[in-house]
């Protein structure tokens, strides 16, 4: 019997994709599941294969989803190896956190003005 030199084709990818699941529930804290779904399967289903969708409430909808982080619909559809990412609502807009940090710190000793040549003007 003659051996073959064409590549064999994987029939796995037929029946179904692989996904990753990933929910940060707060922070240095990272859960993450692996999923095998059928062909098809949108970001919805993912939620709710994973369970997650228990955890936060049932409702998709509410929730600022993401796969490899560009925004994501819970009716999109997912392919092969995608990551699904469910994103936490910010508790301080980071502008307003900055401003804070830097009335705090003093403008003199924080960012571009830390370091600066001696007897130069503040900003240079």
């Amino acid at each position: 019997m003659p051996l073959s030199s064409a590549p064999k084709r994987s029939t796995v990818s037929a029946v179904s994709i692989h996904i990753t699941v990933v929910y940060s529930p707060g922070p240095r804290e990272v859960r993450e599941w692996q999923l095998e779904l059928p062909p098809g399967a949108t970001v919805a289903n993912a939620l709710h294969a994973s369970g997650l969708h228990q955890l936060l409430g049932g409702r998709p909808e509410g929730l600022v989803l993401g796969i490899w982080g560009r925004k994501a619909r819970p009716q999109q559809r997912l392919r092969e190896k995608d990551r699904v990412e469910v994103y936490r609502a910010l508790r301080v807009d980071p502008k307003v956190a900055r401003r804070e940090r830097f009335a705090r710190q003093g403008t003199r000793s924080a960012g571009l003005f830390a370091k600066k040549r001696p007897g130069a003007k503040a900003g240079y």
